[in-house]
């Protein structure tokens, strides 16, 4: 083991975590449910995610054999929605095609939907004890900074030399604890402001040994994010229920519900004639002021449209991708970020 590993598991038995939620019982469907939520995620904020959706879907086969659109409501306000689409396809296939039994090893657990080498490794560590290297984003901070690594984590060269740092460290045994040390070390010590002084890698780290941890790792190069519009239309009868459409199963917010979205310019007339509502249904309309949802490549800015009904219309009607949905019912469905928003602001809001 070298001194690398050997630092950083004295370092974790006195102050790494041993307490979150899939460190109890670490089997592969508990870490592989956290690894996945974890892609991207603080874990402050993925406990409580977690301890829901592992008590709704205890195991692969609860997973499996739920809708997807209760596995998507409890994914509800954790983004990224395209990790929970692909831990419901991947439990079925697990299910379907392999009896349930999880794969062995980073080979075979990296065909599942949504695994990849970094996250395959995790789970292939922590949960079967296999020596296999990771680099989520923290771990190759603590390597850019330790080796001084040039370049942005995302370019071909500088991820390949990240690798080879990882599988030079990542020793044979201790291998679940080690795992867990070097994320806890970037999570908790190298942080983007990191505290050096309390680091047990201190003493042969080159970055703090020439004064540029903040240098590394490189920064994404500058790209300006371009923005576009959107209308999204709050459509509720007298009961406060709102019509929610279902998106696409791919593409943005995939499969989940929102109140219809269209181009900035389209009317309230032009909604009416789409869903067949005659315009002496209309009780009240009003536009808000727009507000901005940002994703990873782009802003939206939502402009949104209140439309009260005096009736619910007969010819919108619940179906394959309508859905009258009431808040603080028990209707179970994925909803996008800006849709739970919007439905708390019925309450807030008074046509005019």
């Amino acid at each position: 083991m070298d001194w690398f590993a050997q630092r950083l598991l004295i370092w974790f038995d006195e102050h790494g975590r041993k307490d979150l939620p899939w460190q109890i019982d670490p089997n592969p469907y508990r870490v592989w449910v956290s690894e996945i939520m974890l892609q991207q995620t603080q874990v402050t904020t993925v406990i409580p995610f977690y301890q829901r959706f592992i008590t709704r879907f205890p195991t692969v086969h609860a997973l499996a054999t739920a809708e997807l659109d209760e596995v998507l409501h409890h994914w509800s306000g954790l983004g990224y929605y395209a990790r929970g689409r692909n831990l419901h396809k991947a439990a079925r296939v697990i299910v379907a095609d392999l009896n349930g039994a999880f794969p062995v090893g980073v080979e075979k657990l990296g065909k599942l939907p949504g695994i990849g080498r970094s996250t395959a490794g995790a789970i292939a560590a922590i949960s079967q004890g296999r020596q296999a290297p990771i680099l989520d984003g923290n771990v190759k901070r603590v390597l850019a900074r330790f080796h001084m690594v040039p370049g942005y984590p995302g370019e071909t060269q500088t991820l390949k030399a990240l690798w080879q740092h990882s599988e030079k460290h990542t020793p044979d045994e201790r291998v679940a604890d080690y795992t867990q040390a070097i994320m806890d070390l970037g999570a908790t010590v190298c942080t983007r402001q990191p505290s050096c002084t309390t680091c047990p890698l201190e003493a042969r780290c080159e970055a703090h040994a020439n004064d540029q941890t903040d240098q590394f790792p490189g920064r994404r190069p500058k790209k300006a994010k371009p923005s576009r519009r959107a209308r999204m239309f709050l459509i509720t009868d007298p009961q406060n229920a709102c019509l929610l459409e279902q998106r696409p199963a791919r593409g943005i917010w995939g499969g989940l519900w929102t109140p219809p979205e269209r181009d900035p310019g389209y009317s309230v007339a032009q909604l009416c004639r789409e869903f067949g509502i005659a315009e002496g249904d209309i009780e009240a309309t009003r536009t808000a002021a727009q507000f901005r949802h940002t994703f990873t490549h782009f802003h939206l800015d939502i402009e949104p449209v209140y439309v009260q009904l005096k009736q619910a219309p007969s010819c919108v009607r619940d179906g394959a991708r309508l859905l009258w949905y009431s808040p603080g019912t028990n209707t179970r469905v994925g909803l996008s970020a800006p849709a739970v928003r919007l439905l708390k602001s019925l309450s807030e809001f008074e046509l005019t």
